[in-house]
């Protein structure tokens, strides 16, 4: 197994996502592509077989994303609940914050990897532009970030908690 450069960083509620994806990748979906595989191969001439091309192209790209899942959980480090310190904005902690150009409360859940973001979800990267003003951020502290349409949002920090 490959080690990267910069250690990833999940949550357990990450990781334990991520296992439940690849035991379906390996246990589920890759019988289905080996089914369509050999039912593309019935059909004669591979050479011309659009079929069996498009087969062994999903067989690559899942083996490519349960290659890219297993690198990651081997390289990752998991912030367990239990381990959050809850005194400053980290990886795996959820924050209540005031939104001062709307006066309303949200709150985001820290995470760190790609893997794990969801903004329907509040879940939002350590490495997006409010994420990484928010790290290391205590309650009371106030931050400000440019938005992309070139305006500011300034955001109060009323509470840390585990999610």
């Amino acid at each position: 197994m490959k080690r990267v450069e910069e250690e990833p960083i999940l949550t357990e509620e990450g990781k334990n996502k991520i296992l439940e994806e690849l035991k379906y990748l390996k246990e589920v979906k890759r019988k289905e592509v080996a089914e369509k595989i050999q039912e593309a191969r019935a059909l004669g001439d591979l050479s011309e077989n659009s079929e069996f091309e498009a087969a062994k192209e999903e067989q690559a790209l899942l083996e490519e994303r349960i290659a890219r899942l297993e690198t990651l959980l081997y390289n990752a480090r998991v912030v367990k609940a239990e381990d959050l310190v809850l005194d400053q904005v980290s990886v795996g902690t959820k924050v209540l914050v005031l939104d001062e150009s709307t006066g309303g409360e949200e709150s985001f859940i820290i995470v760190g990897n790609s893997e794990e973001v969801d903004p329907f979800s509040g879940k939002i990267s350590s490495k997006s532009p409010l994420g990484s003003r928010l790290l290391g951020r205590k309650r009371g502290d106030r931050v400000e970030i440019k938005l992309r349409n070139g305006s500011k949002a300034v955001y109060e920090i009323l509470d840390i908690v585990v999610p």
